[in-house]
């Protein structure tokens, strides 16, 4: 048996234990969370709860709720924070990921350079502009309880 260092994964371990920012919603197939370290309140990253590193390697299963996933949080954040847009990506170039979705809010005031690609400028922080755990706690019960109707 091969023993996986995900970081995904060892929180799914710990489901029961995390708190709200880590577990705005969940199914039996994804789990949505807030980034860490991000200098924005919502993004948000939709995360498979088996270990999966390629979109290739979605089931139908999982590829058919993928998409509704995406537009119900497009929703709620667009609901949540008056947003006039939201972005979803994925990328997963760092060797050993665990394949995640960025689903980001871009505010109607954000600066022109920080829209489109120039938003993950936002994300990466570890200084004082990043997002405190409190208001991603917030954010994660108000979200949760639009997403649960």
């Amino acid at each position: 048996m091969t023993v996986i260092d995900c970081y995904s994964c060892n929180r799914e371990a710990e489901l029961d234990q995390l708190p709200p920012r880590e577990l705005i919603s969940y199914d039996e197939q994804w789990r949505v969370v807030h980034a860490t370290g991000s200098a924005l309140l919502g993004w948000l990253i939709l995360t498979p709860r088996r270990h999966v590193m390629e979109m290739a390697e979605l089931s139908d299963a999982e590829s058919a709720d993928l998409g509704i996933w995406q537009a119900r949080l497009a929703r709620a954040l667009t609901e949540e924070l008056r947003v006039s847009k939201v972005y979803v990506a994925e990328f997963g170039e760092a060797p050993g990921f665990h394949l995640h979705f960025h689903v980001v809010p871009r505010p109607r005031d954000l600066a022109v350079e920080r829209r489109g690609p120039g938003i993950f400028g936002l994300l990466g922080r570890q200084d004082d502009d990043q997002v405190s755990a409190d208001d991603r706690d917030q954010l994660a019960l108000r979200l949760r309880t639009r997403l649960s109707t």
